[in-house]
């Protein structure tokens, strides 16, 4: 290559780079203008855990719900595919009831709450600069799915902690929404965890039930570690 050649080539590297980041820093102002406003969501999801080593994909599906709650962010997962199960993240803790068994799993985030928060209510309600903080954002480009058009970003965790689990996530946010539509998180040795959402709804009201588990006095409590 001639330096001619490459200083041009310099050049349209440059301007690129300029050009993606005017793109992402637009992206993220629509995250922060939706989670301003931002009390409520819900939406049917897939999510599809892969596992390389024996080549398989187990699938769940059901109905996700988010709340704001003072200054933290409320999730309900009610997956309805294979098995029944709810999932709800609420004051730090974790509980997982399973309906069949009537037995509810307690797990407390301690420390990690930070990173947990991260992962579980990534791209509905948070904002673009915390994004911006918790990860090293790059900006991939636009990619339309099912009819949505979406800025396709690739996030590597700035923690340590949530970088061992998941080395990097990209995430499809709805350009018009500010909303995730899809979720890839990475993990170790080829395995990763696909969520897709449908059917999103922003602000309308979300029955205070819908974040109530259905135990009942017979329900067994447990509290792993870990």
């Amino acid at each position: 290559m001639t330096l001619v050649a490459a200083i041009a080539a310099t050049g349209i590297a440059s301007a690129q780079q300029k050009a993606d980041n005017a793109e992402l820093q637009s992206v993220l102002r629509k995250m922060d203008a939706t989670a301003a406003r931002f009390q409520s969501a819900q939406a049917e999801f897939i999510w599809d855990q892969y596992q390389r080593v024996v080549d398989e994909t187990d699938t769940q599906k059901g109905t996700v719900y988010y709340r704001r709650a003072g200054k933290e962010i409320e999730m309900m997962a009610d997956i309805r595919e294979p098995d029944q199960k709810s999932v709800l993240f609420k004051d730090g803790k974790i509980k997982v009831f399973q309906p069949r068994i009537n037995q509810l799993s307690e797990y407390g985030a301690g420390k990690n709450r930070a990173e947990v928060e991260s992962y579980l209510v990534l791209g509905f309600g948070g904002s673009g600069q915390d994004l911006a903080k918790s990860f090293d954002v790059s900006y991939e480009g636009e990619e339309k799915l099912n009819d949505v058009r979406t800025a396709k970003l690739q996030l590597v965790p700035r923690s340590e902690k949530l970088k061992a689990n998941f080395p990097s996530i990209v995430l499809w946010i709805d350009v018009d929404r500010g909303v995730s539509v899809q979720q890839k998180f990475f993990q170790t040795q080829g395995d990763y965890r696909l969520a897709r959402y449908s059917g999103i709804r922003l602000n309308e009201k979300v029955p205070s039930e819908a974040f109530q588990l259905k135990t009942n006095s017979k329900t067994q409590v447990m509290a792993p570690r870990g």
